[in-house]
C-alpha cells in the first residue's frame, strides 16, 4: 500500500513539474509576461483599434499619404466593405448607403434617404480628406452611436489609398498639397531674427 502512495505522490510530483515547464516556455513564446502590446496583433478585433504607426512621433499627415496613394489598392481594400455598401453611381443602400461621389458631401445628407444614425447627422461638416481618414481610422470613436460595425483600418497610407479610391468614383476633387519634406516648423523663428532682428520686449508686448 506503501509503495502505490508512493507512486502516486511521484506522478502527481512529476505532472506539476512539467506543467510548471510547459506554463515558463509559453509565457517567454508569447511573451505573456511582458507589459507591452504584441508588435503586430494577431487578428483584428471590432471595436478596438491598434496604435500601431502613432508611436514615435506619429504618421505622416494625410496630404503625403494621398500623395503617395495608390487608388487601385484602395479599390482592392473596398472589398471588405462591399458586403454593406455599394459605390456604383445611382446604386441602391444597403446596410450602409451607396458611397458614390461621397466625397466633399456633407456629412450625414443626401444618399437616397438613407437614415443615418443621430450621432453622425450632429457631426456637421464635410467628409473631405482629413475627416474621412479621421473615420476610417475609427468610426465609433469618430461617432459613438454610428451604425457601422466596423471596427477600423488602422493602417495610415491603407486609409488614403481607400479614399483615394473614393475620390475616383465621382468626387473627383484636387487633393491637397502635400507638405514639403523639409519644410520648416510653422513657429519657427529665422535664425537671423534670433540673432538681433527681433524687437524690444516692450515692443514685441504692445503688438
Amino acid at each position: 500500500m506503501e509503495d502505490r502512495n508512493n507512486t502516486i505522490a511521484g506522478w502527481a510530483l512529476f505532472s506539476g513539474i512539467v506543467a510548471l515547464g510547459l506554463g515558463s516556455l509559453s509565457a517567454h513564446h508569447f511573451l505573456a509576461d511582458k507589459p507591452e502590446r504584441p508588435e503586430k496583433m494577431g487578428y483584428e478585433i471590432e471595436g478596438v483599434v491598434s496604435s500601431e504607426g502613432d508611436a514615435g512621433g506619429g504618421e505622416a499627415p494625410i496630404e503625403a499619404r494621398l500623395a503617395q496613394g495608390d487608388a487601385a489598392k484602395g479599390e482592392a481594400t473596398f472589398k471588405k466593405c462591399q458586403s454593406c455598401h455599394t459605390i456604383n453611381q445611382g446604386g441602391a443602400s444597403g446596410i450602409g448607403p451607396n458611397l458614390y461621389g461621397v466625397v466633399g458631401e456633407s456629412i450625414a445628407s443626401g444618399r437616397g434617404g438613407y437614415a443615418f444614425s443621430d450621432d453622425l447627422k450632429a457631426k456637421g461638416g464635410k467628409w473631405d480628406f482629413a475627416t474621412l481618414d479621421q473615420w476610417l481610422k475609427n468610426p465609433k470613436g469618430f461617432a459613438a452611436g454610428t451604425k457601422m460595425s466596423f471596427a477600423g483600418l488602422a493602417d495610415g497610407q491603407e486609409r488614403a489609398n481607400v479614399i483615394l479610391y473614393l475620390n475616383a468614383q465621382g468626387s473627383n476633387l484636387p487633393l491637397p498639397a502635400a507638405p514639403a519634406a523639409d519644410a520648416a516648423p510653422a513657429d519657427a523663428a529665422p535664425a537671423d531674427a534670433a540673432a538681433g532682428d527681433a524687437a524690444p520686449a516692450s515692443e514685441a508686448a504692445a503688438q
